[in-house]
């Protein structure tokens, strides 16, 4: 079993800056690749950024450049800091871990973005 828990999440300006973290319970953390997702109001989760176990990333074109996805294995958590919000980066920020075939989910921390 994986538990996933999400914080960091807040009110900022436009052009402000906040880091998310996602504590994992669970050894295997480390050998799986993590997602960060995001949900705004009445649409799809969408997935931002990944990281693998070995620490590649890859984001989303909406946020290359601004978000930075990184991991720290030994304290079973990633990180996704986010530079230059916007008022669209308003949403429910996920992560996730794929075990086994088994998609576990945070509980999500909110990000809102003012104009």
């Amino acid at each position: 079993q994986v538990q996933l828990v999400e914080s960091g999440g807040g009110l900022v300006q436009a052009g402000g800056s906040l880091s998310l973290s996602c504590l994992a319970s669970g050894s295997i953390f480390s050998s799986n690749a993590v997602d960060w997702y995001r949900q705004a109001p009445g649409k799809q989760r969408l997935l931002v950024a990944t990281i693998t176990s070995g620490g590649s990333t890859n984001y989303a074109d909406s946020v290359k450049g601004r978000f930075t996805i990184s991991r720290d294995n030994a304290k079973n958590t990633v990180y996704l800091q986010m530079n230059d919000l916007k008022p669209e980066d308003t949403a429910v920020y996920y992560c996730s871990v794929t075990v086994w075939g088994i998609d576990y989910w945070g509980q999500g921390t909110q990000v809102t973005v003012s104009s």
